[in-house]
């Protein structure tokens, strides 16, 4: 009987699996926060001290930024699932082999972007019809940030490809350090203070781009100071000339994995140009309510994200028999987590939202109802999220973009126009639980009656046959340095 070779750091197959995924899932959790907690404060200094038409640009602004960075996260994503499926088959050096292509072709493909996104600024701040106060500001704002695109978007990758080896722990610390450098150098360089200039809106951008530097750097130092699995040194470093048969994944699989954010961002723009035609108390009251759907959307984003990356590594493994209890176990957890944080909004919700509206808005109780109708939706899909992660996971990566699209389009936006007449402005709050319903449903039944195993099995098939003939010995190696 063969012996089974020592367990690896970043192993997520070893263990149970509940445990594993939830101390897994925790980290990027709470870098999600993180990010989304920085995003808040910098706002807030950035409309206190330079005012309202700041506010407004930076908002503008960053629509765009999220689009852009939204179709790459496809490429950074499908880096992460085939850098966990080579991972979890112990083959570390095609895990570097996928890294290195897929931070080789991320830096080309955002330096063309950064030009041209440099080029066409006034283009899409006029699409936007950018208020004309905003409009110089958020131009300014705007180059700034396509200027810091290649680093960032190199920066992001790393963070997905560590995920992808099963560590999570590293991307959390130098979150940490983002937004600790964001936090404190925001107001310095808007207002001046010390030895820093007066920057204006300028000088947000430029602290935003400095703390993502300074964290990028270190956490490359970092990686190779402990050794990680992704480093790249000597000759591994012609990794980074995209290969041809790794960028045909990264592309093929990456642009319905961008698609999927693409869509769900354009659902998202339908839906506040609905609210807007309800009136600016209305407008207000979402504008609130969202700010704390972002927090709820949380857990599950970063369950799915933990599902995906460690039921790829279970493909790796040929452990397909797990495959269930990832899934079952990311559905748990998202019911616990996620339903724990939307009880606590719906039970206190009303100090929550004050600290958007003020105390005696008369948008508060508008804001509550949304809640109220609207919240319990994001716990559905959660469990959506969950189902598409491990088909994602398996290189089925039309089905999720499939069922996110019928859910959010035709079921949605149908449900809304279908009974508007006599819903009202609740035919937009009650459109979310719909539209997540049909998602569990169409996720469930992919995910019990589709055959999505069958691709996964077929390419880690064919690559292990092709990794036999390039250098005679199996692709699930196990590398003893790690």
């Amino acid at each position: 009987m063969a012996s089974r070779p020592p367990a690896m750091r970043g192993d997520l197959t070893e263990g149970p699996v509940m445990r594993t995924l939830l101390m897994f899932s925790v980290p990027m959790l709470l870098s999600n926060m993180l990010q989304s907690l920085s995003g808040t404060v910098n706002s807030i200094w950035v409309g206190r001290l330079i005012g309202e038409e700041a506010l407004a640009a930076t908002v503008n602004a960053n629509i765009i930024m999220f689009l852009v960075a939204g179709a790459a996260f496809g490429f950074g994503m499908a880096g992460t699932v085939k850098i966990g499926q080579r991972f979890g088959a112990r083959d570390v050096d095609g895990a570097r082999r996928t890294f290195g292509t897929a931070v080789g072709f991320s830096a080309m493909l955002m330096v063309a972007i950064a030009v041209i996104g440099w080029l066409a600024a006034p283009l899409l701040l006029d699409a936007l019809e950018t208020p004309g106060g905003a409009y110089p500001l958020a131009l300014t704002y705007i180059r700034l940030m396509f200027i810091s695109m290649p680093f960032m978007m190199v920066s992001v990758i790393l963070t997905m490809g560590l995920r992808g080896t099963g560590d999570a722990r590293t991307p959390l610390i130098f979150m940490g350090v983002t937004v600790a450098i964001d936090t404190v150098l925001n107001p310095m360089l808007i207002s001046g203070f010390g030895p820093f200039p007066e920057m204006g809106i300028a000088g947000s951008a430029t602290s935003t781009i400095i703390a993502s530097l300074v964290s990028f750097v270190t956490m490359v130092i970092y990686v190779y100071a402990k050794d990680l699995p992704l480093r790249l040194r000597g000759a591994e470093l012609r990794y980074l000339r995209p290969r041809r048969e790794e960028l045909h994944y990264i592309i093929t699989k990456g642009i319905p994995m961008g698609a999927q954010m693409l869509v769900m961002s354009a659902a998202g723009i339908i839906v506040v140009g609905l609210v807007n035609r309800e009136g600016l108390l209305i407008t207000a009251a979402y504008a609130a309510a969202m700010q704390l759907f972002t927090y709820i959307q949380m857990p599950a984003m970063a369950i799915g994200g933990a599902v995906s990356a460690m039921a790829a590594q279970f493909i790796g493994a040929k452990k397909w028999h797990a495959l269930d209890h990832v899934t079952r176990a990311g559905v748990l957890i998202n019911f616990a987590l996620t339903g724990a944080l939307t009880a606590l909004l719906l039970i206190f919700d009303r100090p929550a939202l004050v600290l958007f509206l003020g105390p005696e808005s008369p948008a508060v109780p508008l804001a509550r109802h949304i809640q109220f109708l609207a919240v319990w939706s994001f716990v559905v899909f959660g469990v959506t999220m969950v189902y598409s992660a491990t088909m994602r996971a398996a290189n089925a990566v039309w089905i999720p973009l499939m069922i996110i699209a019928v859910a959010l389009y035709p079921v949605r936006l149908g449900f809304y126009f279908l009974t508007y007449d006599w819903l009202g402005a609740d035919a937009i709050w009650l459109s979310f639980p719909v539209g997540s319903v049909a998602a569990l449903v169409l996720g469930w039944w992919f995910y019990h009656y589709y055959d999505w195993r069958k691709d996964a099995r077929a390419e880690t098939s064919e690559e292990a046959q092709e990794q036999v003939q390039s250098d005679g010995e199996p692709a699930g190696r196990y590398a003893p340095n790690l």
